[in-house]
């Protein structure tokens, strides 16, 4: 199995995109998170990829305003449980928020608050399973991919939830 990637320039820094068998199967948010990834499994760099370049192009419009959701090949992989947070990650529309405490009661798991918060931290595919639609108690900005409170920031004020 090869997996491909490319580099993308966003408004958040370049973001790294990979892909195998035509989907998305990772975005990595810094060089650091790609270059742990790639020591796992080496990947190709290959922008011209077909799904890759759609990724981009999708991206773009993203933060360009003129995209609200995605519809992109993904190959999510997981437990059973962080599948069900992801999945349900996938139905918070652009511009909404929910708390942890709502993906576990959406999720039929009301305990797992702090489960729930580990699967998001475990995203392969940040922005587009949208993890940085989850807010902690009161709305308040907890961890986005480890300790990138102000990604999450960005993206939230990118989909004009936050001023």
């Amino acid at each position: 199995m090869t997996i491909y990637y490319t580099k993308v320039q966003t408004p958040l820094g370049i973001l790294y995109i990979s892909s195998t068998n035509g989907e998305i199967i990772d975005v990595s948010l810094s060089d650091l998170d790609f270059n742990k990834r790639n020591e796992k499994e080496a990947r190709v760099y290959h922008p011209s990829e077909s799904v890759l370049l759609k990724a981009e192009k999708q991206l773009g419009e993203y933060f360009k305003g003129d995209r609200k959701s995605f519809s992109l090949p993904l190959k999510l992989v997981g437990t059973s449980f962080q599948l069900d947070v992801w999945k349900e990650l996938c139905k918070i529309p652009y511009g909404e928020i929910v708390s942890y405490q709502d993906v576990a009661t959406n999720i039929n798991n009301q305990k797992a608050v702090r489960a729930v918060g580990q699967a998001n931290r475990r995203n392969p595919i940040p922005i587009l399973v949208p993890c940085h639609r989850v807010l902690g108690k009161n709305n308040a900005l907890t961890g986005y991919a480890g300790e990138r409170i102000d990604l999450k920031e960005k993206l939230l004020k990118l989909e004009g939830v936050l001023s």
